[in-house]
């Protein structure tokens, strides 16, 4: 007698389920930042990025970049909170009038490594 035509719908919904259940996990996202996107804001002294889950401090952080000026670094030491969503910078150094962006790199609990852009302005 074979059982395997009985085995493949149930390893097929096994399967389904894993996948599911690890792409619903697999990435954290980023829900907000300060500054916003696109915002035009005042010289900012702290620079904040909240994720959907915990990152690997060891692997999460940002850095601050004047476009206009061949991508002039500024300064900021990252730190990672203790719930693990949220980065945040201090930029040392004043800011001069324009366009910035933050370029951050993140990492969740699983491994998964991300990157993204926050453009913003300085009035």
């Amino acid at each position: 007698m074979n059982n395997r035509p009985h085995l493949a719908p149930a390893i097929a919904l096994a399967l389904a389920t894993l996948f599911a259940g690890s792409q619903a996990a697999a990435h954290a996202k980023l829900v907000k930042s300060n500054p916003a996107a696109d915002a035009l804001v005042a010289a900012p002294k702290v620079i904040t990025l909240v994720f959907t889950e915990k990152l690997a401090p060891a692997f999460s952080g940002f850095e601050l970049v004047m476009v206009e000026h061949n991508s002039m670094k500024i300064p900021v030491k990252t730190t990672v909170s203790k719930d693990g969503k949220t980065i945040t910078g201090k930029p040392k150094g004043a800011f001069m009038k324009g366009s910035y962006k933050i370029n951050w790199h993140a990492a969740s609990g699983d491994g998964h490594r991300m990157t993204g852009v926050v453009p913003f302005k300085v009035k």
